[in-house]
């Protein structure tokens, strides 16, 4: 999947995830509150910011993955 244009991180929106891409891992919910677990890959773990792992990790957050909602991602081929 691709992350969507001007998606914010659910847990710090003032960073932004569009364009991130990676693999659908779970998905919990019905439609159309369905959220969907995506771990990034390695293009998106090599980009990914170093203050937005930082940032996690003093958070307790895991940075190789996200909870995010199916309006915020789009299938790639």
């Amino acid at each position: 999947i691709r992350v969507k244009a001007n998606v914010p991180s659910p847990e710090f929106p003032e960073v932004s995830l569009g364009g991130w891409t990676g693999t659908v891992m779970e998905v919990s919910g019905k439609p159309p509150a369905q959220k969907f677990i995506v771990e990034w890959d390695g293009a998106t773990l090599a980009a990914m910011p170093p203050d937005y792992v930082s940032r996690c990790e003093a958070q307790m957050l895991y940075h190789a993955m996200a909870c995010l909602g199916g309006d915020d991602i789009e299938l790639v081929t």
